[in-house]
């Protein structure tokens, strides 16, 4: 696993000297970024089976967290933990990992709507965040952690 005060040398163009940022930062920019393209994924497609389609808003968050949960996985092991040399249980930590997240998720949108009177729409925008920040944790720490140098695995 990599220290997080790991560096990484990121140019300015603007000055000559070199910024150093945490490996950490940079990812959970990267991890933000992605973020972006799954929240719009899981908000088309949770809108639509919402308000197209009449689908029951549980069920509706449920299907829209999966496919933006698929592309977070494809996007992330890609390129926010391109370092990561993945295994067969890559998926399955990913897997578990927003398996807790969608539970995270639909609990917190019940409360928000149900308890809390919130708008459907403003209280998953609401709860993206919190899973956001939770899965972000579990996913370095575990999903893509880095194994030691010289490690079998």
């Amino acid at each position: 696993m990599p220290d997080d005060s790991e560096q990484v040398t990121v140019s300015v163009a603007a000055e000559p000297e070199r910024l150093h940022v945490p490996v950490v930062v940079v990812q959970f920019v990267k991890f933000g970024i992605v973020g972006i393209s799954n929240t719009l994924l899981t908000f088309i497609v949770y809108t639509i089976l919402l308000k197209v389609f009449g689908v029951w808003y549980l069920a509706a968050s449920a299907i829209g967290f999966i496919v933006g949960a698929t592309n977070g996985f494809l996007l992330n092991r890609r390129w926010t933990f391109a370092g990561h040399v993945g295994d067969a249980l890559t998926p399955v930590r990913w897997a578990v990992v927003q398996s807790c997240g969608l539970g995270i998720n639909l609990g917190l949108l019940y409360v928000f709507v149900h308890d809390a009177g919130i708008d459907k729409l403003l209280a998953q925008a609401l709860a993206t965040v919190v899973v956001t920040v939770t899965t972000f944790i579990a996913n370095r720490a575990w999903t893509f952690k880095h194994a030691p140098v010289g490690a079998g695995g």
